[in-house]
């Protein structure tokens, strides 16, 4: 695993899944040869990730030494306040459990913990989280971004223009809710250089982030730029000592980013977003299913089927190279676990690895 150019040590993060809601879905939509009658509530999975450092690049900003930072939000818990659109496509996703949502998970821990009646609040999300990072902002990652409002949103390049405007004839602006998340406060990634086609082509615009909203970024910001990284053309240093990693993961929607942690020697855990919606698809037991567009051909739950496919074969080939760390960190094996956001069979078989219990 190629990190920072560094000789220090290597920084390790820890990290807690967390509920954030449940929706489902209906099989034959997302993996091939499905029973189309078959129906599956599944997690919509939210991460905090505690990394070792101040959460600020302004000098004296914080008196902790921690980043907390979370990936993905979830599903609201005020289902009215999603857009018009929105709810029409919501009300073919039920049932939908919207508590804990998660706000009340980071307060609470997991449902299995004893301590969270009547108890202080494990950590609170109106102070203590510092970065948000949504892997996209369809509706059921954005959660409820006022939970949040000392938190600073890292999205991937395009992302605010896609909630303005839309992209597109599957993607009209009314699908989003323009002011999802707080503009003065969101970061955009730097813009990918792609090969000309029709994923590029389409691509929302980047809108620059206001000097307010940098601020608050952690001091490697001002260096943030894509570098090739163990088969991924396009990664991204979060805290500038190989840590954490911002994978372009396209093809699900615009602006779609994954993210790469570091939580001990030899052990690497890779969040894949909404890069598939089924363990079958990442074990290669199914595939992507396509389904009629409406304007007599076929799609599938991705913006482009062919980028996502290409996007899910380098995770996979980057699991399967577990040995580029050997050297940095002793000549054990490398473990790359990989969790997607809607992986039930993760949830139900990790309980104990919920905040406040640690992956």
């Amino acid at each position: 695993m190629a990190s920072s150019t560094t000789t220090k040590p290597p920084v390790y993060v820890t990290m807690s899944a967390l509920d954030a809601g449940h929706l489902t879905l209906p099989e034959n939509l997302f993996v091939t040869d499905a029973d189309p009658t078959k129906r599956a509530t599944v997690p919509s999975l939210s991460f905090l990730i505690q990394h070792p450092s101040p959460p600020s690049s302004r000098p004296g900003n914080s008196t902790t030494t921690t980043t907390n930072l979370l990936f993905d939000l979830g599903i609201k818990r005020d289902l009215t306040s999603y857009a018009p659109a929105q709810a029409a496509h919501i009300a073919q996703r039920h049932p939908i459990i919207v508590d804990p949502d998660c706000a009340a998970s980071l307060r609470n821990g997991t449902t299995e913990n004893p301590q969270a009646a009547d108890s202080a609040p494990l950590l609170d999300p109106s102070t203590e989280i510092n970065l948000i990072l949504l892997s996209h902002v369809h509706w059921d990652h954005v959660g409820t971004p006022s939970d949040f409002p000392s938190a600073t949103f890292l999205v991937g390049s395009g992302t605010l223009s896609l909630l303005r405007h839309g992209a597109g004839p599957l993607y009209p602006a009314d699908t989003f809710n323009s002011d999802e998340i707080p503009a003065s406060r969101t970061v955009e990634f730097p813009p990918v250089s792609r090969p000309d086609g029709v994923y590029a082509s389409s691509e929302p615009r980047h809108t620059p982030s206001p000097a307010s909203a940098r601020e608050n970024l952690p001091p490697a910001a001002g260096g943030w730029g894509w570098q090739s990284l163990a088969g991924f053309p396009n990664a991204l240093d979060l805290f500038g000592d190989g840590s954490v990693w911002v994978a372009d993961a396209p093809g699900h929607l615009y602006g779609h980013v994954n993210l790469l942690c570091r939580t001990g020697p030899g052990r690497w855990v890779y969040l894949g977003g909404d890069c598939c919606h089924d363990p079958r698809i990442l074990r290669g037991e199914k595939g992507f299913a396509l389904y009629d567009d409406g304007k007599g051909g076929k799609r599938s739950v991705h913006v482009h089927t062919g980028v996502a496919k290409d996007t899910l074969d380098r995770i996979g080939e980057f699991v399967k190279m577990r040995g580029l760390e050997k050297g940095e960190e002793g000549d054990g094996e490398v473990q790359v676990e990989v969790v997607v956001a809607h992986d039930a069979e993760w949830r139900e078989g990790n309980r104990h690895r919920f905040w406040p219990g640690r992956m």
